[in-house]
């Protein structure tokens, strides 16, 4: 896999326009991220514009339900030909086994691929301190990112999101066929904004992650495309 395509560019927008905008002031991206906002705000309109353009996508939903409502938001989601799809490990075991058989069962019916569904550990915006004080869970931070991608392995799903700091021990552990999507990824010249547990693109694909999700670092930049060339340089340097 050429090292580009391994950076998902988070299209973290709040419309349609703006979304178009971004997208054909970077055709050299080949690889997107639909988030909450963005998919609300448009519904699949974000979806069908992008594979227009022959574009991977990253649906990043995020869900977290019970099992039946996760079956059916997985079945409609997949229909779409996403190449990616999130639903939250904490959803449980029954969700994510139900996520699963949803998800090829719409794919199946819309004559699309599958989606490889990616379990959310803990969010990267979540501290060590944030999950013993906040949340109250009683495990290392790493222990519980590691819990929570072996359940996900356990029932069937194709990977995990996690922050680069857990990616070699997921890696070791979970081996070489499970992927691991990695947001909370800024290089050395952005700020870290909320991202609390953050590696640059170069140490995060050296550590063992298939994906790393960018948005700010390049979508807020004075010069987006400047930024893109900037990591890309970076990144094929390690190639």
């Amino acid at each position: 896999m050429n090292i580009n395509e391994r950076v998902i560019v988070a299209l973290d927008v709040a419309d349609e326009d703006s979304a178009i905008a971004l997208v054909d002031q970077l055709p050299q991206v080949g690889f997107w991220k639909v988030g909450l906002e963005l998919f609300t705000n448009t519904g699949p309109k974000i979806l069908e514009m992008l594979k227009s353009r022959q574009k991977r996508i990253f649906l990043d939903l995020k869900f977290h339900d019970i099992p039946n409502t996760i079956a059916g938001a997985c079945r409609s989601a997949a229909r779409y030909g996403v190449d990616l799809l999130t639903i939250h490990a904490t959803a449980g075991k029954d969700a994510l086994k139900a996520a699963t058989e949803a998800a090829q069962e719409g794919a199946t019916q819309a004559g699309v691929k599958s989606p490889k569904l990616i379990a959310i550990t803990l969010l990267t915006s979540i501290s060590a301190r944030d999950l013993a004080f906040d949340l109250k869970i009683p495990l290392e931070l790493p222990e519980y990112v590691l819990e929570m991608a072996l359940l996900a392995q356990e029932t069937g799903l194709d990977g995990a999101v996690c922050s680069p700091q857990e990616v070699v021990q997921l890696r070791q552990t979970c081996g070489d066929d499970f992927l691991l999507v990695c947001p909370g990824v800024r290089p050395n010249w952005t700020d870290k904004a909320d991202q609390k547990r953050s590696l640059t693109p170069v140490q995060a694909i050296q550590a063992g992650a298939d994906y790393l999700v960018i948005g700010r670092p390049i979508t807020a930049a004075s010069d987006p495309e400047l930024a893109w060339k900037r990591i890309s340089q970076e990144l094929s340097a390690i190639a």
